[in-house]
């Protein structure tokens, strides 16, 4: 039976999932309504942050990973999709075509 802190960890990462799954889909809508290289990037940077939160957890809690492992996997993708949503405030605007 699963503790009260493990229902807890549960809990936020299924939250978690399902904010990002959300945002990373408007996101990835409005890039194609825009072709915006700022939007594709934002959509990927949501996109690293929440596959790096379910990925942490599912590896500790589903294969087994130590925990100090998990989420050392974890900060990893949230790194990298907090590089790329910086990248996204920096990248050019999109061009017109005539």
């Amino acid at each position: 039976m699963l503790g009260a802190n493990a229902v807890l960890l549960i809990g936020m990462k299924t939250v978690t999932l399902f904010c990002g799954v959300i945002l990373t889909t408007l996101t990835y809508r409005a890039y194609r309504r825009t072709r915006a290289p700022a939007m594709r990037a934002l959509c990927l940077g949501i996109g690293f942050v929440t596959l790096g939160a379910i990925l942490g957890g599912s590896l500790h809690q589903f294969v087994g990973m130590p925990v100090a492992q998990s989420v050392t996997v974890e900060e990893l993708f949230t790194a990298a999709g907090f590089f790329i949503l910086t990248y996204s405030v920096y990248t050019d605007q999109p061009t017109t075509t005539n």
